[in-house]
């Protein structure tokens, strides 16, 4: 357990924040003119350091971050230690291991100067006095309000101090196979729009009858899969999943209804694919890879691990209920620990990561959502149709904030795995009830 810092999110203002809008038109990237460049951002020159954006002395930093993100941590360290004097040490933490490892770290005075965690979980670190107060460099920075503010906004407390930023940007995505959509005299072009048309062509997949393939997908026993993939229908029909507060489930809502109502549909015609109900989430994005799911929501981060899989595969924005759409900004944030004796080298190494340089170098040259707004429209994704349809819906994006938000949303057995269980598997009609045990782990 962490030791409370006392102050309570009760306060904050939004708790499904919604970016910046995006506008394409006239857009054009601010960084190197060079794309095989370094991103560079040393001890001099036109420097994050000779700015003031942090000191590059030749500190060793230590970080940490989950192990799904592996993959993104390594070629932003290794970007940075290759053009910089400091160097940073990178430890990746199995997923399930690192609250346990924070909240130890964190009593014994021992956390990274570099700290990456779930956007979902950041209020409760952040209430917890995990990190350091970084307002004066993230408001310094020239770009401040280029930046996707779901991630600064879920690591700022009550009183405005600002600790943490974007780190890696996973959002949610309506994915489905163009393939089987063509056999099933779909227009493989065009996904849902809206959740009769999910449920119109999901069952239209399973009247296929083709062995192995189901018409949907989704992880019934993982509460974190689900605010990922089905709060953005809701948030698409204008509303909410939280009060402002984050203290109160708002999941008897007409439009979470119809959700309920449209997945249990689809169970009892059997076009929700075996192994649904016991899916965990350590798998479900298995299926659809594989070739035997024809629509679901999906990650943006395992999108190309499908093309690459040999699926041919069809991307657009989650819809809204009756039109209108969404996406979840999930991801991880990352901030300067309140343990770091190096604050200003730790800030050397955000302030470079958050460059034009970067973002586009590192990060949307390897097929990642930049987290400026201004640099979604790139020459990376201007040559991938899938990468600028996925980067457009940032425009539209949420992310929710409350202290208890994993407990009553991501953590096993929680309530809201209860209620979706319930009202897409086992239609107990007890929705209220549900409804009302979520917000009692939010309100404690």
């Amino acid at each position: 357990m962490f030791l409370r810092s006392g102050r309570s999110r009760a306060a904050r203002g939004a708790t499904a924040l919604t970016v910046s809008a995006l506008m394409f038109a006239g857009l054009t990237a601010c960084g190197d003119d060079t794309p095989d460049s370094t991103p560079t951002g040393g001890g001099g020159g036109d420097t994050p350091a000779a700015a003031g954006q942090g000191v590059d002395d030749g500190t060793e930093l230590t970080m940490w971050t989950r192990a799904p993100l592996e993959r993104q941590a390594n070629a932003l360290v290794d970007a940075y230690n290759s053009s910089h004097k400091n160097q940073v040490k990178l430890e990746i933490i199995p997923n399930d291991d690192m609250e346990g490892k924070v909240g130890a770290a964190a009593t014994n005075n021992e956390l990274p100067d570099l700290l990456a965690g779930d956007v979902v979980r950041l209020p409760y670190w952040v209430d917890s006095g995990m990190f350091s107060d970084l307002t004066e460099q993230i408001d310094a920075l020239p770009f401040v309000d280029d930046i996707a503010r779901g991630h600064i906004d879920a690591g700022t407390s009550t009183d405005g101090a600002k600790h943490t930023v974007p780190f890696v940007t996973d959002i949610s995505v309506m994915v489905w196979n163009k393939d089987l959509y063509t056999e099933a005299g779909l227009d493989p072009e065009q996904g849902p729009t809206t959740m009769a048309e999910f449920k119109e062509h999901a069952q239209a997949i399973a009247n296929l009858n083709k062995p192995d393939v189901s018409g949907t997908y989704y992880g019934g026993n993982c509460g974190g899969c689900l605010v990922f993939t089905w709060f953005p229908h809701i948030w698409g029909a204008g509303e909410e999943v939280l009060s402002a507060d984050g203290r109160e489930s708002l999941l008897t809502s007409d439009a979470a209804k119809e959700v309920f109502a449209a997945y249990y549909e689809l169970n009892q015609s059997g076009a929700v694919g075996a192994g649904s109900k016991e899916e965990a989430g350590g798998t479900w994005t298995a299926p659809f890879a594989e070739g035997k799911v024809g629509v679901m929501q999906y990650p943006n981060t395992s999108v190309y691990a499908a093309i690459e899989a040999g699926i041919n595969v069809g991307v657009g924005p989650i819809p809204g209920v009756d039109g209108g759409q969404s996406t979840f900004l999930g991801g991880d944030a990352m901030g300067v620990s309140k343990d770091s004796e190096h604050v200003e080298q730790a800030w050397n190494f955000l302030a470079w990561m958050l460059s034009d340089d970067t973002q586009l170098e590192v990060i949307a040259k390897n097929g990642e959502v930049p987290a400026r707004n201004s640099l979604l429209d790139n020459e990376y994704t201007a040559a991938d149709p899938i990468a600028l349809t996925m980067n457009a819906t940032v425009a539209h994006g949420r992310t929710p904030v409350a202290a208890y938000f994993s407990e009553a949303f991501n953590a096993a057995g929680s309530p809201f795995t209860v209620l979706l269980r319930n009202a897409t598997f086992e239609g107990t009609n007890t929705l209220d009830e549900d409804n009302a045990a979520i917000t009692e782990v939010l309100s404690q």
